[in-house]
Order: structure tokens, then sequence, then C-alpha cells
């Protein structure tokens, strides 16, 4: 391989990482208590998988994995406020990327650390 095509190979990998992990500015990451004071007026969002969700999850959630998002984006409205969370917060970006693309949503909010940094009442 000549060093050129390994260079450009080297910047794409890079860029395509780097766009993975940013956090889009129309997503906004709220501490537990903040997240807390608004998520029952929005549409509150777990995007863990399901056997991730069976063991526990905040109350008045609904289910719907980063792995089916893109099927089942249709059951998100665009004109509500979104509160999405996961594990540990890093899948929230790729998905709010994909609401921001598919459902045109605005309002996107993430819990800051996941469902692991979490105070509040679970449901298990």
């Amino acid at each position: 391989m000549t060093p050129w095509i390994l260079a450009i190979t080297t910047v794409i990998l890079i860029f395509f990482i780097v766009s993975r992990v940013i956090k889009p500015k129309y997503l906004r990451s709220l501490e537990t208590e903040e997240f807390k004071k608004d998520y029952r007026k929005a549409q509150l969002i777990d995007i863990r998988e399901e056997k991730e969700f069976n063991t526990g999850h905040i109350l008045g959630a609904r289910n719907i994995p980063l792995s089916q998002l893109r099927q089942r984006q249709t059951e998100i409205r665009p004109d509500k406020p979104v509160y999405i969370y996961c594990q540990s917060g890093a899948r929230c970006i790729q998905a709010a990327k994909v609401l921001k693309k598919k459902r045109g949503a605005e309002d996107i909010v993430q819990l800051k650390g996941g469902f692991r940094k979490w105070t509040g009442k679970i449901k298990k």
C-alpha cells in the first residue's frame, strides 16, 4: 500500500470515528436533577436493548432500542421534546442524529452519564 493511500484511509477513519462521538449542538445534556424536572412533560425514551430495559428503567420510559430506532421512529412525535437515555450516555449521540435527520426533532435531551447515574424512581 502506498503512503498516500494509507494517509487517506487514516484520515477517513479518523473523520468517521470523530463524527460518531462528537455531541451535536441540538442535543442537550442534563444532569440527573435537571433531567428529573421536565422529563414527565416530554417523551421519555430508553434506547437500551430490551434485555437491559427489563433489568430496570426510569418510571414512565418507553423502550425503543437504538438498533430499532430507524424502523420505529414514527412512534416519536417531532413536535414534543424527546428525553433519551442509555446505560452510560454513549448511544444517545447516535440516537439524536437519527431523530434529527429522520423525524426533524428539535428538542432532544440526554441524561448525562446515562441510566447508571439516575437516582430517581425506577421500575424493574
